[in-house]
């Protein structure tokens, strides 16, 4: 049985980039840089003022203050070429206008008094006062945004600033989810099932975190625990897939066919068992067919393990094979408002709420922890790490916590 640590290095180790394509600056947020950005010209790309205002020559303004400054007949507006700026003139400007040449300041309207066609100034300004100059914020050659970032909508931002239009990223994951189960319906149809058919909760909650990790996914129909029947879906999935992602019958049951339909579909299974709560039936492997490999993370059944292993080990999955520089969140410190019961040997991840006490952030563990408990898992923002070597954890104590908008 593997440790967490030890799973997620073998499931992350050997990844190699998906290929890349091209997409228009406007579809760009979420999507892994897969070429760096280097500023082709300055930015800004001349000096401008940063305010309304009246452009200067310091030199002008001489003697004692209250200095006198003729306004040229021509303003400075943005989007316009500035005006050449006259000897003892000075130059109404305005927000983002072009700095006239010659002009080395800029003083606000503010502190400007106007009698007619002079401008008086009350005080003489430093050189540069309010003026953004060319190149100040990225210079020509440097680094904008480095391959391997998962794009914002800061970068983006920044992007259309280079004047790019569109980007080169890596190309979507292909993700494929069976669900398997004799005891499985599809929501909304209970009328038509029996008694005790469950509608299969998982690929909703799965496939929105694929989609969150940057993957495209294809929700194929659920499979009852035939060996034959299971194996043949497993062989269709893989199929075009970067991902196969398979959920329930993963365990040493007597109705557990999934590892051996794998096996049979091609699989070779690295390992199916981690040191963690819920989620300890967790399987890997992969399936090499016509010089393509196709990832293959077999899921626990019960909904709290199948999201906690899908947010742990197939999200950073799919970020490492867009070549995502960071594939793995961040997980914060946090308090917890209630105590944990625990028993060494396992990883335990803990469903929780997070909130603000002061400038502390934290964590109200919900009631309900079973591993088959969906309300739980509806309610949680955040999964809280209680260490494997851990006895009962005390409330006030901190542990490191995952927020599953992150994954």
């Amino acid at each position: 049985m593997f440790t967490f640590d030890e799973a997620r290095t073998k499931i992350l180790e050997g990844v190699i980039r998906l290929a890349h394509e091209r997409v228009p600056l406007t579809d760009g947020a979420g999507r892994v840089l897969a070429e760096a950005l280097v500023a082709a010209r300055p930015q800004p790309a001349f000096d401008y003022s940063a305010m309304d205002g009246y452009a200067v020559r310091v030199a002008d303004l001489g003697g004692e203050p209250r200095f006198r400054l003729r306004v040229g007949a021509v303003e400075s507006r943005a989007g316009r070429a500035a005006p050449p700026l006259g000897a003892g003139e000075t130059c109404r400007i305005f927000t983002g206008a072009a700095v006239p040449a010659g002009a080395d300041a800029v003083v606000m309207q503010e502190e400007v008094a106007r009698e007619g066609d002079v401008a008086v100034f009350a005080a003489r300004p430093r050189p540069g006062a309010h003026v953004r100059v060319a190149g100040e914020d990225i210079r020509p050659g440097q680094l904008a945004i480095a391959e391997g970032t998962r794009l914002s909508p800061g970068h983006l931002g920044l992007a259309a600033s280079l004047d790019l239009g569109a980007l080169v990223v890596a190309r979507r994951p292909k993700v494929a989810i069976v669900c398997t189960g004799d005891e499985l319906r599809a929501p909304g149809t209970a009328a038509a099932a029996g008694p005790t058919a469950i509608p299969e909760s998982n690929s909703a909650a799965l496939a929105a975190l694929v989609r969150q990790a940057g993957g495209d996914v294809r929700v194929l129909p659920s499979v009852g625990d035939d060996l034959d029947a299971t194996a043949a879906a497993f062989a269709e999935a893989v199929a075009g897939a970067d991902l196969l992602v398979t959920v329930g019958g993963v365990s040493v049951g007597d109705h557990d066919v999934v590892r051996p339909a794998l096996e049979r579909a091609g699989v070779i299974l690295d390992f199916y068992k981690v040191a963690i709560k819920p989620g300890k039936p967790l399987a890997y492997g992969r399936c090499a067919a016509g010089g393509h490999t196709t990832r293959v993370l077999g899921l626990p059944g019960n909904p709290a393990s199948a999201l906690a292993t899908f947010a742990l080990f197939g999200a950073p999955l799919l970020r490492a094979m867009q070549g995502d520089a960071a594939p793995v969140p961040l997980t914060l410190p946090v308090r917890l408002s209630a105590g944990v019961r625990h028993k060494p040997g396992r990883l335990e991840l803990v469903r929780a709420r997070l909130a603000r006490d002061g400038r502390d952030l934290v964590a109200e563990p919900l009631p309900n922890q079973a591993s088959g408990a969906t309300t739980s898992g509806g309610w949680a923002n955040a999964l809280v790490f209680v260490p494997l070597e851990a006895g009962d954890v005390d409330a006030g104590s901190w542990l490191e916590a995952l927020r599953l908008a992150d994954v």
